[in-house]
């Protein structure tokens, strides 16, 4: 069953980019409210364990590099006056 919802305190340039969408969209405002929300929660959001994988997988495919002492101190000095 559907429900109602009220959004108190919108900010007007929320307003009107949602009311500028609807026209494009050839929505009304309520409609295209709901395919916003709709599209914002359906995204997926990846479980910590696939968020660390993906993590793994970039370090990996970064490869191994170690910095000596001197090279952090030019890194840093680096664009400094």
């Amino acid at each position: 069953m559907a429900k109602t919802l009220t959004l108190k305190n919108l900010p007007d340039a929320l307003h009107a980019r949602l009311s500028a969408a609807a026209k494009r969209h050839r929505r009304s405002l309520n409609n295209e409210a709901i395919v916003c929300l709709e599209a914002g929660l359906e995204a997926e959001i990846p479980s910590v364990d696939e968020e660390l994988a993906r993590i793994r997988a970039l370090r990996e495919s970064l490869g191994p590099h170690i910095f000596d002492p001197d090279e952090i101190d030019a890194f840093k000095r680096e664009g400094r006056p």
